[in-house]
């Protein structure tokens, strides 16, 4: 979870924002369960993410993460021991 502050700023500035009864029922539903200390750290998190946006994944990885997905559902997957135990390989 991230911070109240960001590395070696630790001044807070308050700002008003306007935003639709429908919006903040929901924050107001989500962020103590998300595991915030309280709402404004969650919004601040929420800003934080639109400012440095974190990586996407692209479609083959996401296709990709599916599909191993899939198999596991399936059973056709192993565990890295089984892997490593196959193929000979030592820890």
């Amino acid at each position: 979870m991230s911070t109240d502050t960001d590395a070696g700023d630790d001044r807070m500035e308050k700002i008003n924002v306007r935003v639709p009864e429908s919006l903040l029922t929901r924050i107001d539903e989500e962020w103590e369960r998300r595991g915030y200390s309280s709402k404004s750290e969650a919004i601040r998190d929420a800003l934080r993410d639109w400012v440095n946006p974190p990586a996407t994944l692209s479609e083959d990885t996401l296709e990709d993460l599916e599909e191993s997905s899939e198999q596991a559902e399936e059973g056709e997957t192993v565990t890295a021991e089984e892997a490593r135990e196959r193929l000979g390989l030592d820890d």
